[in-house]
């Protein structure tokens, strides 16, 4: 069973982010991963349509033999994490969330910044999160509409993808923020974008390194680590597969085996 695969699934191609932090840290693992292009963003949509994906995919993932899975994606990490965890009580689920804690003890002004889809941003976990994570500091949120989809694109650099994260960054600057919180897992694709826009003081975090050691932790735990060597990694999509292939090579870097995902 340890060396049985470790399943990753997002709305679409941004949790390659985290599989990559993944591959970084456990290259021993062999990795499936579903892009939910076809359905995505997820943004937008009702939480009783991302649980029913959620359950699809992690069906279909641990049809495959997977021995855990990583939902890599804050707004599915929302809508659907509690009801995976009871649906499948003996598995390791890894989620993602928004780093509240760590830009709170990061910043050096008290005033942190959000740059995160409509969804994650009005739901009661991430209210919880500045509950319990930002008391000491300012939190101010900054809904992104259109960037997921240019990423999903492949469009890093371009003039359109400058313009709109030009003005979702400008609320956040004029209000002094000193740290932004990348929080959804397509936005660390726009690191080298983000570099060129801000001061080179502004501190960005995102969550893709802390949840590859916690997926190592609870593989640890249940004594499922790999030793490796690992198998070839397989990508399905529900979206376009041509569309995937193109953007892959410049998101994960890595050859990859792809798959058309009809459900």
């Amino acid at each position: 069973m340890s060396e049985a695969a470790v399943g990753v699934f997002d709305s679409g191609v941004g949790g390659l982010s985290v599989l990559g932090e993944i591959r970084t840290r456990l290259p021993a693992e062999t990795l499936l991963y579903i892009a939910d292009s076809g359905h995505v963003p997820y943004g937008e949509k009702s939480p009783d349509y991302i649980v029913q994906r959620c359950y699809v995919m992690a069906d279909f993932l641990l049809a495959q033999g997977c021995k855990a899975l990583v939902l890599a994606c804050n707004t599915a990490t929302v809508a659907a994490v509690a009801q995976l965890r009871a649906r499948y009580p003996t598995l390791p689920i890894v989620g993602m969330e928004p780093a509240v804690k760590p830009a709170a003890a990061a910043t050096r002004n008290g005033r942190v910044g959000v740059l995160a889809t409509t969804g994650t941003l009005k739901s009661g976990k991430f209210a919880a999160l500045l509950d319990r994570f930002a008391n000491d500091v300012q939190v101010f949120t900054q809904p992104c509409p259109g960037l997921v989809e240019r990423i999903e694109a492949g469009q890093l650099h371009d003039a359109t993808t400058r313009a709109l994260l030009q003005g979702y960054l400008r609320p956040l600057l004029e209000q002094g923020c000193d740290t932004l919180i990348l929080g959804c897992t397509h936005y660390p694709f726009l690191k080298p974008l983000l570099a060129e826009l801000l001061p080179a003081d502004i501190r960005l975090i995102d969550t893709g390194a802390a949840v590859a050691r916690q997926l190592e932790r609870l593989l640890a735990a249940d004594g499922l680590l790999a030793a490796g060597p690992a198998g070839p990694t397989h990508c399905w999509s529900s979206g376009s597969r041509f569309v995937f292939e193109q953007v892959l090579p410049q998101l994960y870097g890595d050859s990859t085996l792809v798959h058309d995902f009809e459900k």
